[in-house]
Protein backbone atom coordinates (compact mmCIF):
# COMPACT_ATOMS: atom_id res chain seq x y z
CA UNK A 1 0.00 0.00 0.00
CA UNK A 2 2.78 1.86 1.04
CA UNK A 3 5.13 1.85 -2.15
CA UNK A 4 0.92 2.24 -4.41
CA UNK A 5 1.24 6.30 -2.42
CA UNK A 6 4.80 6.47 -3.47
CA UNK A 7 4.70 5.78 -6.77
CA UNK A 8 1.52 8.10 -7.22
CA UNK A 9 2.87 11.53 -5.05
CA UNK A 10 4.70 12.73 -7.96
CA UNK A 11 1.61 12.60 -10.01
CA UNK A 12 -0.64 14.52 -7.35
CA UNK A 13 1.76 17.73 -6.85
CA UNK A 14 3.28 20.31 -9.15
CA UNK A 15 2.52 20.57 -12.51
CA UNK A 16 0.77 17.63 -12.87
CA UNK A 17 -1.76 18.99 -10.73
CA UNK A 18 -3.04 21.49 -13.37
CA UNK A 19 -5.10 19.33 -15.65
CA UNK A 20 -7.20 18.67 -13.13
CA UNK A 21 -8.56 22.94 -13.64
CA UNK A 22 -10.03 21.43 -17.19
CA UNK A 23 -11.21 18.10 -15.52
CA UNK A 24 -13.15 20.31 -12.91
CA UNK A 25 -14.73 22.01 -16.11
CA UNK A 26 -15.62 19.04 -18.19
CA UNK A 27 -17.27 16.90 -15.41
CA UNK A 28 -19.20 20.47 -14.45
CA UNK A 29 -20.62 21.09 -18.12
CA UNK A 30 -21.49 17.19 -18.55
CA UNK A 31 -22.83 16.98 -15.14
CA UNK A 32 -24.79 19.79 -15.46
CA UNK A 33 -26.68 18.24 -18.88
CA UNK A 34 -27.70 15.48 -16.71
CA UNK A 35 -28.29 17.23 -13.59
CA UNK A 36 -29.49 20.65 -13.10
CA UNK A 37 -26.85 23.40 -13.13
CA UNK A 38 -28.52 24.30 -9.85
CA UNK A 39 -28.30 20.81 -7.97
CA UNK A 40 -24.60 20.70 -9.45
CA UNK A 41 -23.56 23.78 -8.09
CA UNK A 42 -24.78 22.81 -4.44
CA UNK A 43 -23.00 19.42 -4.44
CA UNK A 44 -19.84 21.31 -5.59
CA UNK A 45 -20.47 23.76 -2.66
CA UNK A 46 -20.67 20.73 0.04
CA UNK A 47 -17.74 19.52 -1.73
CA UNK A 48 -15.55 22.61 -1.39
CA UNK A 49 -16.98 22.58 2.53
CA UNK A 50 -15.04 19.33 2.75
CA UNK A 51 -11.92 21.10 1.36
CA UNK A 52 -12.26 23.25 3.77
CA UNK A 53 -12.76 22.04 6.89
CA UNK A 54 -10.69 18.60 6.19
CA UNK A 55 -7.95 19.37 3.55
CA UNK A 56 -6.93 23.05 3.79
CA UNK A 57 -6.14 23.00 7.92
CA UNK A 58 -4.06 19.65 7.40
CA UNK A 59 -2.33 20.88 4.58
CA UNK A 60 -1.16 24.34 6.41
CA UNK A 61 -0.14 21.96 9.13
CA UNK A 62 1.56 19.72 7.62
CA UNK A 63 3.68 22.29 6.01
CA UNK A 64 4.21 23.99 9.28
CA UNK A 65 5.40 20.81 10.57
CA UNK A 66 7.86 20.02 7.44
CA UNK A 67 9.32 23.56 7.57
CA UNK A 68 12.41 24.58 10.13
CA UNK A 69 12.35 27.64 10.43
CA UNK A 70 15.80 28.84 10.97
CA UNK A 71 17.28 32.46 11.15
CA UNK A 72 16.45 32.78 7.41
CA UNK A 73 13.14 31.12 7.38
CA UNK A 74 11.96 33.59 10.12
CA UNK A 75 13.50 36.68 8.81
CA UNK A 76 11.57 35.09 5.43
CA UNK A 77 8.24 34.63 7.52
CA UNK A 78 8.18 38.87 8.06
CA UNK A 79 8.94 39.65 4.82
CA UNK A 80 5.29 37.26 3.06
CA UNK A 81 4.16 38.62 6.59
CA UNK A 82 4.55 42.58 5.10
CA UNK A 83 4.06 41.50 1.88
CA UNK A 84 0.59 40.28 2.04
CA UNK A 85 -0.65 43.51 4.08
CA UNK A 86 1.23 45.69 1.31
CA UNK A 87 -0.57 43.39 -0.95
CA UNK A 88 -4.12 44.28 0.72
CA UNK A 89 -3.38 47.95 1.20
CA UNK A 90 -2.97 48.43 -2.17
CA UNK A 91 -6.23 46.90 -2.66
CA UNK A 92 -7.92 48.77 -0.26
CA UNK A 93 -5.79 52.18 -1.54
CA UNK A 94 -7.45 51.21 -4.74
CA UNK A 95 -11.21 50.57 -3.59
CA UNK A 96 -10.88 53.62 -1.89
CA UNK A 97 -10.14 55.73 -5.04
CA UNK A 98 -11.71 53.46 -7.35
CA UNK A 99 -15.18 54.70 -5.30
CA UNK A 100 -14.22 58.79 -4.96
CA UNK A 101 -13.82 58.18 -9.09
CA UNK A 102 -17.38 56.54 -9.40
CA UNK A 103 -19.22 58.76 -6.49
CA UNK A 104 -20.30 55.45 -4.82
CA UNK A 105 -22.38 55.73 -1.55
CA UNK A 106 -23.95 53.68 1.27
CA UNK A 107 -24.24 50.01 0.83
CA UNK A 108 -22.72 49.71 -2.62
CA UNK A 109 -19.95 51.89 -1.30
CA UNK A 110 -19.39 49.34 1.65
CA UNK A 111 -19.87 46.35 -0.48
CA UNK A 112 -17.32 47.54 -3.16
CA UNK A 113 -14.37 47.76 -0.39
CA UNK A 114 -15.26 44.16 0.95
CA UNK A 115 -15.66 42.86 -2.84
CA UNK A 116 -12.29 43.94 -4.08
CA UNK A 117 -10.59 43.68 -0.89
CA UNK A 118 -11.23 40.25 -0.70
CA UNK A 119 -10.82 39.35 -4.33
CA UNK A 120 -7.03 40.67 -3.32
CA UNK A 121 -6.67 37.29 -1.83
CA UNK A 122 -4.43 34.28 -4.45
CA UNK A 123 -4.92 31.04 -5.04
CA UNK A 124 -1.54 30.56 -3.10
CA UNK A 125 -2.79 27.23 -1.48
CA UNK A 126 -3.91 25.83 -5.06
CA UNK A 127 -2.51 26.54 -7.77
CA UNK A 128 0.62 28.39 -6.01
CA UNK A 129 1.25 24.67 -4.29
CA UNK A 130 2.89 23.34 -8.14
CA UNK A 131 6.08 25.54 -6.79
CA UNK A 132 6.30 22.82 -3.62
CA UNK A 133 8.34 20.13 -6.26
CA UNK A 134 11.01 22.71 -7.13
CA UNK A 135 13.65 21.69 -4.58
CA UNK A 136 15.02 25.35 -4.06
CA UNK A 137 11.89 27.43 -3.77
CA UNK A 138 9.78 24.27 -1.67
CA UNK A 139 10.46 26.09 1.52
CA UNK A 140 9.94 29.71 0.86
CA UNK A 141 6.87 28.77 -1.50
CA UNK A 142 5.60 26.70 1.52
CA UNK A 143 5.65 29.29 3.77
CA UNK A 144 4.25 31.84 1.42
CA UNK A 145 1.53 29.11 1.23
CA UNK A 146 0.87 28.93 4.85
CA UNK A 147 0.91 32.25 5.69
CA UNK A 148 -1.13 32.87 2.85
CA UNK A 149 -3.30 30.05 3.95
CA UNK A 150 -3.53 31.93 7.41
CA UNK A 151 -4.89 35.33 5.55
CA UNK A 152 -7.43 34.24 3.57
CA UNK A 153 -9.00 31.65 5.61
CA UNK A 154 -8.65 32.80 9.53
CA UNK A 155 -7.47 36.82 8.96
CA UNK A 156 -9.74 38.32 5.79
CA UNK A 157 -13.26 36.00 7.32
CA UNK A 158 -12.33 37.68 10.99
CA UNK A 159 -12.62 40.74 9.67
CA UNK A 160 -15.62 40.29 7.90
CA UNK A 161 -17.11 38.84 10.21
CA UNK A 162 -16.49 42.10 13.00
CA UNK A 163 -17.76 44.45 10.05
CA UNK A 164 -20.96 42.31 9.31
CA UNK A 165 -22.00 42.43 13.16
CA UNK A 166 -21.07 46.42 12.89
CA UNK A 167 -23.32 46.19 9.66
CA UNK A 168 -25.90 44.71 11.34
CA UNK A 169 -25.49 46.97 14.86
CA UNK A 170 -26.01 49.80 12.55
CA UNK A 171 -29.24 49.08 11.36
CA UNK A 172 -28.05 47.66 7.58
CA UNK A 173 -29.62 44.17 6.78
CA UNK A 174 -27.24 41.35 6.06
CA UNK A 175 -27.56 37.64 5.17
CA UNK A 176 -27.29 35.80 9.18
CA UNK A 177 -23.67 34.00 8.91
CA UNK A 178 -24.11 29.96 8.98
CA UNK A 179 -22.28 28.83 12.10
CA UNK A 180 -19.74 26.75 9.73
CA UNK A 181 -18.43 30.26 8.65
CA UNK A 182 -18.91 32.20 11.84
CA UNK A 183 -16.01 29.73 13.49
CA UNK A 184 -13.72 28.81 10.77
CA UNK A 185 -11.45 31.33 11.26
CA UNK A 186 -10.59 30.06 14.92
CA UNK A 187 -10.70 26.38 13.73
CA UNK A 188 -8.11 26.79 10.96
CA UNK A 189 -5.76 28.96 13.16
CA UNK A 190 -5.42 25.83 15.51
CA UNK A 191 -3.62 23.73 12.72
CA UNK A 192 -0.57 26.35 11.84
CA UNK A 193 0.30 26.92 15.55
CA UNK A 194 -0.15 23.30 16.22
CA UNK A 195 1.97 22.50 13.27
CA UNK A 196 4.57 25.24 14.84
CA UNK A 197 4.61 24.41 17.95
CA UNK A 198 5.47 20.68 17.47
CA UNK A 199 7.86 21.22 14.99
CA UNK A 200 9.87 23.72 17.25
CA UNK A 201 9.42 21.80 20.42
CA UNK A 202 10.46 18.38 19.13
CA UNK A 203 11.75 18.84 15.99
CA UNK A 204 9.80 16.09 14.65
CA UNK A 205 8.66 16.20 10.73
CA UNK A 206 6.35 13.66 8.68
CA UNK A 207 9.45 12.20 6.91
CA UNK A 208 10.87 10.91 10.29
CA UNK A 209 7.29 9.53 11.36
CA UNK A 210 7.83 6.66 8.52
CA UNK A 211 4.58 5.13 7.30
CA UNK A 212 2.55 7.59 8.88
CA UNK A 213 4.14 10.27 7.60
CA UNK A 214 3.86 8.77 3.92
CA UNK A 215 0.17 8.36 4.59
CA UNK A 216 0.03 12.28 6.17
CA UNK A 217 1.63 13.76 2.72
CA UNK A 218 -0.21 12.01 0.49
CA UNK A 219 -3.36 12.79 2.07
CA UNK A 220 -2.46 16.48 2.37
CA UNK A 221 -1.09 16.06 -1.39
CA UNK A 222 -4.57 15.47 -2.42
CA UNK A 223 -5.59 18.99 -1.62
CA UNK A 224 -4.14 20.80 -4.18
CA UNK A 225 -5.69 18.76 -7.50
CA UNK A 226 -8.88 18.46 -5.71
CA UNK A 227 -8.69 22.05 -4.90
CA UNK A 228 -8.44 22.66 -8.44
CA UNK A 229 -10.81 20.45 -9.61
CA UNK A 230 -12.78 22.73 -7.99
CA UNK A 231 -11.46 25.98 -9.37
CA UNK A 232 -12.28 24.36 -13.13
CA UNK A 233 -15.87 23.30 -11.78
CA UNK A 234 -16.62 26.88 -10.46
CA UNK A 235 -15.54 28.16 -14.97
CA UNK A 236 -19.01 27.83 -16.26
CA UNK A 237 -19.31 27.63 -20.54
CA UNK A 238 -21.32 30.46 -20.96
CA UNK A 239 -18.89 33.02 -19.21
CA UNK A 240 -16.26 31.70 -22.06
CA UNK A 241 -18.11 33.56 -24.58
CA UNK A 242 -16.61 36.43 -26.38
CA UNK A 243 -19.30 38.55 -25.62
CA UNK A 244 -18.36 38.18 -22.33
CA UNK A 245 -15.08 39.09 -22.93
CA UNK A 246 -15.91 41.88 -24.33
CA UNK A 247 -17.86 42.97 -21.29
CA UNK A 248 -14.59 42.25 -19.39
CA UNK A 249 -12.53 44.60 -21.15
CA UNK A 250 -15.20 47.29 -21.59
CA UNK A 251 -16.36 47.28 -25.40
CA UNK A 252 -19.86 46.15 -24.59
CA UNK A 253 -21.90 47.38 -21.77
CA UNK A 254 -25.27 45.97 -19.89
CA UNK A 255 -27.57 48.85 -19.88
CA UNK A 256 -27.97 50.14 -16.45
CA UNK A 257 -25.70 47.34 -14.69
CA UNK A 258 -22.31 48.25 -13.19
CA UNK A 259 -21.21 44.44 -12.40
CA UNK A 260 -18.91 44.32 -15.21
CA UNK A 261 -17.09 47.90 -14.59
CA UNK A 262 -16.40 46.10 -11.10
CA UNK A 263 -15.38 42.80 -12.59
CA UNK A 264 -12.65 44.65 -15.06
CA UNK A 265 -11.01 46.73 -12.07
CA UNK A 266 -10.68 43.60 -9.70
CA UNK A 267 -9.18 42.30 -12.85
CA UNK A 268 -7.19 45.36 -13.71
CA UNK A 269 -5.94 45.48 -9.67
CA UNK A 270 -5.05 41.66 -9.41
CA UNK A 271 -3.69 40.82 -12.44
CA UNK A 272 -1.92 44.45 -13.50
CA UNK A 273 -0.83 46.31 -10.62
CA UNK A 274 -0.66 44.43 -7.72
CA UNK A 275 2.14 42.14 -9.73
CA UNK A 276 3.97 44.77 -11.49
CA UNK A 277 4.18 46.26 -8.08
CA UNK A 278 5.80 43.21 -6.30
CA UNK A 279 7.75 42.61 -9.24
CA UNK A 280 9.43 45.85 -9.08
CA UNK A 281 10.29 46.45 -5.35
CA UNK A 282 11.17 42.69 -5.31
CA UNK A 283 13.47 42.74 -8.39
CA UNK A 284 15.45 45.96 -6.81
CA UNK A 285 16.19 43.82 -3.49
CA UNK A 286 17.35 41.14 -5.83
CA UNK A 287 19.76 42.96 -8.42
CA UNK A 288 20.92 45.05 -4.82
CA UNK A 289 21.13 41.13 -3.43
CA UNK A 290 19.56 41.94 -0.65
CA UNK A 291 17.54 39.00 -0.70
CA UNK A 292 18.02 35.80 -2.19
CA UNK A 293 16.75 34.88 -5.81
CA UNK A 294 14.09 32.08 -3.94
CA UNK A 295 12.33 35.01 -2.12
CA UNK A 296 12.05 36.86 -5.67
CA UNK A 297 10.32 34.15 -7.28
CA UNK A 298 8.02 32.68 -4.99
CA UNK A 299 6.81 36.85 -4.10
CA UNK A 300 6.30 37.33 -7.95
CA UNK A 301 4.69 34.34 -8.79
CA UNK A 302 2.06 34.25 -5.82
CA UNK A 303 1.33 38.25 -6.94
CA UNK A 304 0.42 37.06 -10.34
CA UNK A 305 -1.45 34.17 -8.71
CA UNK A 306 -5.31 33.83 -10.01
CA UNK A 307 -7.90 34.76 -7.03
CA UNK A 308 -8.70 32.29 -5.30
CA UNK A 309 -11.94 30.23 -5.94
CA UNK A 310 -12.30 29.61 -1.81
CA UNK A 311 -13.58 33.72 -1.64
CA UNK A 312 -17.26 32.34 -3.03
CA UNK A 313 -17.62 30.52 0.58
CA UNK A 314 -16.73 34.72 2.22
CA UNK A 315 -20.54 35.86 0.12
CA UNK A 316 -22.61 35.38 3.19
CA UNK A 317 -19.75 37.77 4.54
CA UNK A 318 -21.05 40.67 2.16
CA UNK A 319 -19.18 40.51 -0.72
CA UNK A 320 -20.76 40.66 -4.57
CA UNK A 321 -21.78 37.36 -5.63
CA UNK A 322 -21.51 38.21 -9.93
CA UNK A 323 -18.18 40.40 -9.14
CA UNK A 324 -16.79 37.81 -7.41
CA UNK A 325 -17.42 34.97 -9.36
CA UNK A 326 -16.47 36.42 -12.80
CA UNK A 327 -13.13 37.95 -11.25
CA UNK A 328 -12.22 34.44 -10.18
CA UNK A 329 -13.12 32.60 -13.81
CA UNK A 330 -11.23 35.25 -15.69
CA UNK A 331 -8.70 36.02 -13.65
CA UNK A 332 -7.61 31.94 -13.56
CA UNK A 333 -8.44 31.56 -17.20
CA UNK A 334 -5.50 34.20 -17.81
CA UNK A 335 -3.06 33.99 -15.03
CA UNK A 336 -2.58 30.08 -14.92
CA UNK A 337 -0.82 30.04 -18.25
CA UNK A 338 1.04 33.22 -17.66
CA UNK A 339 2.22 31.68 -13.80
CA UNK A 340 3.53 28.44 -15.80
CA UNK A 341 5.48 30.47 -18.22
CA UNK A 342 6.88 32.70 -15.42
CA UNK A 343 7.63 29.31 -12.88
CA UNK A 344 9.30 27.42 -16.87
CA UNK A 345 11.34 30.82 -17.38
CA UNK A 346 12.72 30.95 -13.42
CA UNK A 347 12.97 27.51 -13.14
CA UNK A 348 15.73 27.90 -15.84
CA UNK A 349 17.70 30.88 -14.06
CA UNK A 350 16.91 30.72 -10.64
CA UNK A 351 16.69 27.19 -9.89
Amino acid sequence: MINIIEAVMPYISGLYTLPWILVGFLATMILSRIYSPVKVDLTMKNVALVLLYLFVPPLIFRIFLDTPLGTQEGIFVIVVALSIALMYWIAFLFARHQIKRQGLSGTNRTLFIKTVVTNQGRSSAFVGGIMLVIPCWGVPAGIFMAMFGIALFAVVPFILSNMNKKEKLAGISTPALPWFLRYYPLYFIIFPIAGLLLQKSTGITTHALGEWGTIIRFYTALTIPAALYYVGSGIHPGDLKISELKKLVGLAHEEGVEHWSWVRQIFILTAVITPLIFAVIFGILLSLKLIPPAWFVVTVINAILPITSTNMFLIPYGIDKRATAHSITWSTLICVPIVIILISIFSIYFA
